[in-house]
């Protein structure tokens, strides 16, 4: 049921194509690393930098596979490491521990 659900969203998220990029605004830029637990495969690394890049203030996504690492950066003036987390908790997948960078 998760997987499919996950897929789902991942579908939808890609089917719109890139998001646009913001040009030269400054930010106040920040890196959080995650731990987190739930991926099956590498589909779903990709498939949770794919939806994290839609979130709004999110700069980058990096998430590994089968290590479960998530390393985010973002524009803090518009989301928050705590909003990153429950996002990724939304999608199934568990954020053990955090670490800043």
């Amino acid at each position: 049921m998760f997987r499919r659900q996950f897929f789902k969203l991942m579908t939808v998220a890609t089917a719109g194509g890139l998001a646009p990029l913001e040009a030269g605004t400054s930010r106040a830029s920040k890196t959080v690393i995650y731990r987190v637990r739930g991926f099956s495969c590498v589909t779903c690394a990709t498939g949770l930098d794919t939806l994290l890049r839609q979130e709004k203030g999110i700069l980058s996504s990096t998430s590994t596979y089968p290590e479960g690492v998530v390393t985010a950066e973002f524009d803090s003036k518009q989301t928050t490491e705590k909003t990153i987390a429950e996002f990724i908790t939304s999608l199934g997948f568990t954020v053990e521990h955090e670490r800043k960078r």
